[in-house]
């Protein structure tokens, strides 16, 4: 089957390249860790030219090879790389921003090897303490053109991660979101603070010791916040009520856990209503394991996994740009 489209997801840490067929059906992809702020450095040539440029070195090394095979193969990016870090920044969109339109304000940046590279731009959300995405916009649309006849119904999509984004849609827009730093907090607690100190990573999950830490956030009602609960990872294991090998996922629940009770307080209030709207989430299977089981914990009892969200979005908005055809055999 003959490739149509080279598609990037290109973040602050990994970049992900996928060769798109016709419909957007994925016939290879890569992982590389040449995010935006890891770029490689050691130049090479690149169309007969040295090349120091982390930019072009990482996009040379995701799909170089592709584009020796097929030189004329459109390329469309998401993600930081469209930030003001990023290879060429494209601006962000308001909300509510109508998501399939994206495609109709890429940035384009030419590559050393004579490639438009088409960038899609992030959404901004204008308030007292303002909220952005980049990627997640193109996830979204994946996610409604599967849904299809339901895209014109109210959702709540959740997108876990370093900074978890959940995002409501109503008619194809994208009208609101919330980020939580969920994952990078974890990450920098458990890496720089004395609760690493005592945690004894690499064992299988323990789903009671995730399930414990929920419990713990949940059970606060807004009484008390997480900067009192996360001593407890800590003083559980001194008591010895949380052995070494536990409180990694302990620690996992109670954020995640936090993060939740928060989301939901907000969801009854902007909807005025004390039914919890149905989820459906975007990521790691893993988390996103973890965050079903927590969601069902706090009375999200409706939860779905979307599957290949940025592989579609891309390949829609490639479509909305001319970047390919929607029917190329006819």
């Amino acid at each position: 089957m003959q490739a149509q489209l080279i598609a990037l997801d290109w973040g602050t840490t990994s970049l992900r390249a996928y060769k798109l067929a016709a419909g957007g059906q994925v016939l290879e992809q890569r992982s590389l860790s040449s995010g935006i702020m890891q770029l490689p450095k050691a130049g090479r040539i690149i169309n007969g030219r040295e090349c120091v440029d982390g930019f072009e070195l990482a996009f040379d090394e995701a799909c170089g090879d592709w584009l020796d095979q097929q030189p004329d193969l459109p390329v469309i990016a998401c993600g930081m790389v469209g930030s003001a870090q990023g290879w060429r920044e494209a601006a962000y969109r308001d909300t509510p921003a109508n998501v399939a339109n994206l495609g109709t304000a890429l940035q384009t940046v030419r590559s050393l090897r004579g490639v438009d590279v088409h960038i899609v731009p992030g959404v901004i959300q204008r308030s007292r303490l303002p909220n952005v995405m980049r990627g997640e916009e193109t996830q979204v649309l994946g996610v409604l053109h599967n849904l299809a006849g339901e895209a014109g119904a109210d959702l709540l999509i959740g997108l876990p991660g370093s900074h978890s984004k959940w995002v409501e849609v109503a008619d194809g827009c994208i009208v609101h979101f919330d980020t939580f730093m969920t994952g990078e907090i974890f990450a920098v607690l458990s890496e720089h603070s004395i609760l690493g100190r005592t945690q004894q990573r690499g064992g299988s999950f323990d789903g009671d010791a995730f399930d414990r830490g929920v419990q713990v956030a949940l059970s606060t009602d807004g009484e008390i916040g997480p900067l009192s609960t996360l001593f407890s990872a800590r003083s559980l294991g001194l008591t010895g009520e949380l052995s070494a090998t536990a409180q990694a996922d302990y620690l996992s629940g109670l954020l995640i856990g936090h993060e939740l009770s928060a989301l939901a307080c907000v969801q009854r209030r902007r909807r005025n209503s004390v039914h919890l709207p149905s989820i459906i989430l975007i990521g790691n299977a893993q988390l996103c394991s973890r965050y079903s089981r927590a969601l069902d914990a706090c009375g999200f009892s409706r939860v779905t996994l979307a599957e290949q969200a940025t592989e579609r979005g891309l390949w829609q908005l490639a479509l909305a740009a001319g970047l390919v055809a929607a029917n190329p055999h006819r």
